[in-house]
């Protein structure tokens, strides 16, 4: 058995999107659904929450005449899209995959129900994938925290965020020459103090609060999925453990 059963998958909305920055890659969306098959194929169930930077974020929303509330409602409904296009690649792929949506939006043509815990964990328990979209269903919530959220509720025993780096660095990698330093392990403590901003403060905090170990990894490199959730592989554990362990240069 692979030492992470039920894993929440964090995906944002950008890695469907591969280098166009917007919009949906075909090449990237079926490489990621790929991906999550063979993963699950080794025993691993997923629970998974989209973003939907690939259509509309927040920041977005700069010079439009609209107020938060509403943005981060158009940013929700760009999740319902990424959702059901990741289904159906899932399908393809040889999974079957259900999605359920915090926000009320009707089915989309049969392809989305409302979130319901009991529904979601019965699908979990079929050893089917749960794509949970809408965020929160309210504003003013990332989809990092959306996840610590579903993490939580599906009884997962792991967070596993998808980036476009291999982990957590003292600095921004793409800001910044390198990142500076890079962790391995990292306490919930540590990274909420230091202010590195891998994971919004609520999703972390509620994270820490639940006692829910974060893995941040990179999803750009084909296969890594399966390593990480195998154990292996690189990838940045975060926890309420000791001191963390700086990676050789």
């Amino acid at each position: 058995m692979p030492p992470y059963a039920r894993v929440l998958l964090k995906l944002s909305g950008e890695s469907l999107a591969g280098g166009r920055g917007l919009g949906i890659d075909s090449n990237a969306l079926e490489r990621i659904a790929k991906d999550i098959v063979e993963a699950s194929n080794k025993g691993v169930t997923f629970g998974i929450v989209i973003g939907g930077g690939n259509f509309f974020r927040g920041a977005s929303s700069e010079g439009l005449s609209i107020e938060q509330p509403q943005a981060d409602a158009i940013g929700m409904l760009a999740t319902c899209m990424n959702g059901v296009v990741l289904a159906a690649a899932l399908r393809q792929a040889g999974r079957t995959a259900q999605v359920f949506s915090a926000l009320p939006i009707g089915d989309m043509g049969g392809s989305c129900q409302p979130y319901a815990r009991g529904k979601a964990l019965q699908c979990l328990q079929e050893e089917e994938i749960a794509i949970f979209v809408g965020g929160t269903g309210h504003p003013y919530f990332t989809t990092d925290t959306a996840a610590a959220l579903r993490a939580a509720e599906m009884d997962c025993n792991a967070l596993f965020k998808a980036t476009k780096v291999d982990g957590v660095y003292a600095a921004d990698p793409k800001a910044e020459a390198g990142g500076g330093e890079r962790f391995d392990h990292i306490s919930y403590d540590e990274a909420l103090a230091r202010g590195l901003r891998f994971m919004d403060a609520t999703a972390l905090a509620l994270a820490r609060d639940t006692g829910m170990p974060i893995l941040l990894f990179s999803i750009e490199e084909g296969g890594n999925l399966a390593r990480v959730s195998g154990g292996e592989g690189v990838f940045t554990r975060i926890d309420s453990g000791g001191k963390h362990a700086k990676s050789p240069d």
